[in-house]
């Protein structure tokens, strides 16, 4: 049995994750590329984070809430391996185009990036549904 604690915090973080998607929604339709990509990378990040505190789990690192996701999710198959390869992209380009002057992000990448948040999110969303 889960501690009704840690699921009211899991259910906030979810609720963060799909908050972060309804604002990279908006952003890419008002052709903000770089806030498309940084909202898609948190939503996916805070979506990471509602999971994993289910485990007793929380980094204040991004490469911890990644590195403990993939071990417990990925490499026991909870999840499509192929999200290990979008987290890795969104973390690329939401760091790229935050800190990197020169990067540019295009329509195109951004839309990947915010299909690539939905993903994430809705499979952990339906996984979260199984367990509270």
């Amino acid at each position: 049995m889960l501690n009704e604690d840690l699921i009211n915090l899991s259910k906030a973080r979810m609720a963060h994750a799909e908050d972060c998607l309804r604002e990279a929604r908006l952003l890419l339709e008002g052709n903000e590329y770089k806030g498309t990509a940084n909202r898609s990378y948190y939503a996916a990040f805070h979506s990471l984070r509602a999971v994993l505190i289910l485990d007793e789990f929380d980094s204040k690192k991004h490469s911890g809430i990644i590195a403990k996701f993939r071990e417990i999710y990925l490499k026991t198959e909870l999840f499509n391996k192929e999200i290990s390869d979008y987290i890795s992209s969104l973390f690329r380009v939401r760091t790229a185009s935050d800190y990197d002057d020169f990067f540019i992000v295009s329509k195109e990448e951004s839309v990947e990036q915010l299909e690539k948040a939905e993903k994430i999110v809705t499979q952990i969303k339906s996984y979260l549904k199984t367990k509270y």
